[in-house]
């Protein structure tokens, strides 16, 4: 019988278990809609919408942030691997917050730990009492537009990046 290969798996949580994290254990929160279509056949946002949430709350943080264009860019940012671990369902019309925060920054690589939130009820931008609903692993390796061999990521982002910093 063949062996099933090992899957990563998304990374610890440092003092802790990931579904006790919080909006204030990421640096960056970024909100983000809910389509009609994100729902699936069950009601709920369809696991591969939370990809689709965490790489638009990134991008659309950096790009805003440092004014880049990832078209005319010399260098991307792709994705190199990615996990999430689900704690509770959500669905549209739900506003949501994605927290953002760097657990690694190398030379050409960045590890994004990331956390989807229920905006608060009280206010928009208040996520402090809702729990976590999803916590995701991210890495972006940047990339020369033209051969795709890794290159040093632009000294923008990694300006940007290094104000996400966490412990792991």
């Amino acid at each position: 019988m063949a062996s099933v290969p090992s899957v990563p798996s998304v990374p610890s949580v440092p003092g802790g278990s990931a579904n006790t994290l919080t909006s204030a254990d990421f640096p960056v929160l970024w909100p983000v809609l809910t389509r009609w279509a994100d729902n699936d056949m069950f009601g709920h946002l369809n696991n591969a919408i939370y990809y689709q949430l965490f790489d638009t709350a990134i991008n659309a943080w950096i790009v805003t942030l440092t004014g880049v264009d990832p078209l005319t860019m010399s260098t991307l940012g792709i994705v190199a691997e990615s996990g999430c671990r689900y704690f509770s369902e959500l669905r549209f019309p739900e506003g949501l917050v994605v927290g953002l925060a760097v657990t690694r920054l190398g030379r050409s690589s960045v590890t994004y730990r990331l956390g989807v939130f229920r905006a608060g009820r009280e206010q928009p931008d208040s996520t402090a009492r809702e729990p976590i609903t999803a916590l995701g692993h991210w890495v972006h390796v940047y990339v020369d537009r033209i051969t795709r061999k890794p290159v040093p990521m632009p000294e923008v982002i990694r300006s940007l990046l290094s104000t996400a910093r966490v412990n792991e």
